[in-house]
C-alpha cells in the first residue's frame, strides 16, 4: 500500500505533457494579456468616449458569463463558415477551432478582464502630479507612459500578469469547446484532470490535482505579496 501511495506521486508522461502544454499555454497567453490588456486598461482609464463602458463592459463579460456560453460562441466563430475562423483558414489552410492557435485566442479573450482590471487600478494608483511632471519637462504621453507610468505600476502590473497566468491555468470550460482533448495538442491540464477522473484513476487524479494545487498556491503567494507592496 505504502508503495501505490508512493508511486501515485510520479505522473505519468500523457499527465507530464498536458502540464507542460498547459504551462506553455498559460506564458503564451500571459505575454498577449500584456501586450494587448496594458494598453487597452490605459484606454479605458483615459477615454471620455460616450461608448466607453459598453467596451468596458465587454472586456469583462467573461467574468459573469459561464465558461461554457463563452466556449460555444468561441466554436462558432473560430468554425470554417464565419469569420474570424474563415479567414484563418483561408491564411493557414486549417480550421482554428481544435488547435492550439484557437486556445491561445480563447484563453486571451477569456483572461483578459483578469488582467485588464489589476492593470486599470495599478495605472490609476500613479500620482498624476508625476505625470504631469514628466510632460512639463518636455517627455512626449509616449514616453510619460513607457518610463514614468509603467515602472511605477509595476508590481500592480506584475500582480495581473500573474493572475492573468493563473487564470489560464484553471481554464476548463472554454478549452474543452474550443479544443477538445488532442494528447499533446489541446489537452491542458484540467482536460487531463478531468479524464483520468472519468477512468477512475484516482491516484493519478490525486497526484495531478495535487501538482496543480501547489502551482495555484504559489502563484496566488505571488500576487498577494505584489499587491501588499503595491499598497505600502
Amino acid at each position: 500500500m505504502e508503495d501505490a501511495a508512493f508511486s501515485s506521486w510520479f505522473l505519468s508522461p500523457p499527465l507530464w505533457q498536458a502540464l507542460w502544454l498547459t504551462l506553455k499555454l498559460a506564458t503564451i497567453t500571459t505575454i498577449l494579456l500584456g501586450l494587448v490588456g496594458l494598453p487597452l486598461a490605459h484606454w479605458l482609464n483615459i477615454t471620455q468616449r460616450r461608448w466607453a463602458p459598453l467596451a468596458e463592459a465587454l472586456v469583462t463579460l467573461p467574468i459573469v458569463l459561464p465558461p461554457t456560453v463563452i466556449g460555444f460562441y468561441l466554436l462558432i466563430a473560430f468554425s470554417p463558415q464565419h469569420p474570424p475562423g474563415s479567414w484563418w483558414v483561408a491564411l493557414t489552410g486549417e480550421p482554428l477551432s481544435f488547435t492550439f492557435e484557437g486556445l491561445v485566442i480563447a484563453s486571451v479573450i477569456y483572461s483578459l478582464p483578469f488582467a485588464v482590471q489589476p492593470f486599470q487600478a495599478a495605472l490609476r494608483g500613479v500620482p498624476t502630479e508625476l505625470l504631469d511632471a514628466s510632460r512639463a519637462s518636455g517627455a512626449t504621453a509616449w514616453r510619460t507612459w513607457w518610463r514614468v507610468h509603467l515602472p511605477l505600476a509595476k508590481r500592480g502590473i506584475g500582480a495581473g500578469l500573474t493572475l492573468g497566468f493563473a487564470h489560464t491555468l484553471g481554464e476548463f470550460g472554454v478549452v474543452l469547446m474550443i479544443g477538445g482533448s488532442i494528447a499533446g495538442e489541446t489537452r491542458v491540464a484540467s482536460i487531463a484532470l478531468y479524464d483520468e477522473v472519468q477512468k477512475l484513476n484516482y491516484p493519478a487524479a490525486h497526484a495531478f490535482a495535487a501538482t496543480l494545487l501547489a502551482i495555484s498556491f504559489v502563484l496566488l503567494v505571488i500576487i498577494a505579496i505584489l499587491q501588499r507592496r503595491d499598497r505600502a
